[in-house]
């Protein structure tokens, strides 16, 4: 019994893009996962239905606080549930008792906070300060969750250290991870359990989000339409992998070694920042198609270099990234081509 317990896992925000690669991960690990999503329509729900789909979820119309037994993995059920909800949330919590808590349920992207700044209130600081709450009061152990490099903002130091000062946002998103961390911290210090944070690096890869770059310049290239190209082309981004991202996660809620603190945070990315332009040419050499280029200035809120310092990390979990932007994008295309082509 102790075991079982020790092996179930609450993934929020089962259904997203990381969410997702986590949960499937998890299962084939053995572990008994608890998906959890309230599968808005911030981008396409489609995507995230066939998401479910591949972990055994099929059914087109889910109801709120509907719990579904998934087809493929006896370990796996699926709740639609808001980190908003007082009633339900601490419900589920204490239905389940959980020793691991995955937060990577959020509401994403830079630059939809300057047109709903209210859905990241509610999300990721609402929500967020909902899922400490049901830390704390039914005894988890240890609670990972997701903030964001956009914490960094116009830092000019490179490259980006955890030590470095990020108390200076440019956007309501990165205000919201900022402030992730200073919660997770207080309760992880008042209430003693365990908090790991990471601040994850423009990740990328099968099944990725519709409104990241790595879609949109795909998108538009085989579709013969210009591709928007920011800061005309001067920007450099810290380009991360899905796998190498999981395999980050994974290493962390498997590690058997103590923590000398209950508050841990680490940068989790590729470490080898990629200029802009260089990755359109992968994808145009992938595609075997050149792109028409719209070049336009820096977008408010965005920040022109982004390059994670993971040191950290790989001291103390041995983390690695190992996937090249090469084979990256050539994984990335195989799949949208799949998803978005042939599946039409």
């Amino acid at each position: 019994m102790q075991e079982e317990l020790e092996n179930k896992v609450l993934v929020t925000g089962a259904a997203g893009f990381i969410g997702f690669h986590l949960t499937k991960q998890l299962l084939d690990l053995g572990f008994e996962v608890i998906g959890l999503d309230n599968l808005n329509d911030y981008y396409d729900v489609n995507l995230k239905l066939a998401r479910l789909k591949e972990l055994g979820i099929d059914q087109a119309v889910i109801s709120y606080n509907e719990t579904l037994q998934s087809a493929k993995f006896s370990k796996f059920q699926f709740i639609k549930l808001n980190l908003e909800d007082r009633e339900q949330l601490p419900q589920l919590f204490k239905e389940h008792s959980f020793k691991i808590v995955c937060n990577l349920a959020a509401q994403a992207g830079v630059r939809y906070s300057l047109e709903n700044p209210e859905a990241y209130i509610d999300s990721n600081v609402v929500g967020f300060l909902n899922i400490l709450e049901c830390c704390r009061n039914y005894n988890i152990e240890h609670l990972v969750y997701a903030t964001s490099s956009s914490v960094y903002g116009q830092n000019k130091k490179i490259p980006f250290s955890v030590k470095d000062n990020v108390d200076h946002p440019i956007s309501l998103y990165a205000a919201t991870k900022k402030s992730n961390e200073l919660m997770a911290h207080t309760y992880g210090h008042l209430f003693n359990f365990k908090t790991t944070g990471l601040r994850f690096f423009t990740v990328y890869g099968p099944w990725g989000r519709p409104d990241m770059a790595m879609f949109l310049f795909t998108n538009a290239i085989i579709n013969a339409k210009p591709i928007k190209v920011f800061n005309n082309g001067n920007l450099e981004r810290d380009f991360t992998f899905i796998d190498d991202i999981i395999d980050g996660i994974l290493k962390i809620v498997t590690s058997k070694k103590e923590q000398k603190s209950n508050y841990s945070l680490y940068n989790i990315g590729n470490s080898k920042p990629v200029k802009l332009l260089d990755f359109i040419n992968e994808i145009e050499s992938e595609l075997d198609i050149k792109a028409e280029k719209e070049m336009l200035p820096m977008q408010a809120g965005d920040v022109e270099r982004t390059w994670a310092d993971v040191s950290d990390l790989k001291r103390d979990f041995g983390y690695k990234p190992r996937t090249s932007i090469k084979e990256g994008v050539r994984k990335y295309i195989d799949w949208y081509k799949e998803y978005y082509i042939q599946n039409k």
